[in-house]
């Protein structure tokens, strides 16, 4: 892969308060073209922008630098973060949301993450998707995305093993849920959908023993 093509976006300002960025997020673009959702993170008027934006085929373009606060996140929280654009790198994917995403367009993902994580020494359980930190705002990357792809990869969290508990809680399921980063104030359905995205991207139906085992912390639970 040839490295990013620089085209900057006015759309960026200062990390606050020192920020270092510390986790990744993950986004698709919705848009006819990767061109046009180049167009529309560079427009001033647009007051949105990302770092990094890939292509289906998997060209890809820096945007803001990583030093800076690109403005992709917006409201929502992950762990103790509740200003995400100050702490992230944000990465723009060309996709619309209801289609698998291409392999040159991973495989330029799978490129460009490892040398983020190294020169900010962001942990892989910190790879996230904007619906993990906004669950009742936001659905990209979407259903179709390949969680478990980046996983094997080693460049996103693996997923827990353990059986969830026989009697599914809310209250248990949240507290579960929170301890694996889901901080955002949302309602119970909001939650179970933002973790179903991550995990269980085409479940349905009531909460159930199955919601708990990707989030890896049985002691919470038994």
């Amino acid at each position: 892969m040839t490295a990013p093509l620089w085209h900057p976006s006015p759309n960026f300002g200062p990390r606050r308060l020192g920020a270092k960025p510390d986790i990744v997020v993950i986004h698709h673009t919705a848009m006819a073209s990767a061109e046009a959702a180049l167009e529309r993170l560079c427009d001033p008027s647009a007051e949105v922008s990302a770092h990094y934006l890939i292509a289906a085929d998997g060209r890809a373009w820096q945007m803001v630098a990583e030093v800076a606060r690109a403005w992709h996140a917006g409201a929502g929280s992950w762990g103790d973060v509740t200003d995400v654009n100050s702490r992230s790198v944000g990465i723009e994917l060309d996709n619309p949301g209801d289609t698998p995403f291409p392999a040159p367009l991973m495989a330029t993902l799978e490129a460009i993450l490892p040398g983020i994580l190294r020169r900010w020494s962001i942990p892989p359980e910190r790879v996230i998707g904007h619906s993990d930190m906004a669950p009742d705002r936001k659905t990209d990357p979407g259903p179709h995305f390949d969680w478990e792809r980046l996983e094997r990869a080693g460049l996103a969290g693996q997923r827990g093993q353990d059986p969830g508990p026989d009697a599914p809680e809310p209250d248990t399921f949240r507290t579960v849920a929170r301890h694996a980063g889901y901080t955002a104030d949302v309602d119970d359905d909001a939650l179970l959908a933002a973790v179903r995205l991550r995990y269980r991207p085409f479940a349905t139906g009531p909460l159930c023993p199955q919601d708990y085992t990707p989030l890896g912390h049985a002691a919470l639970w038994t």
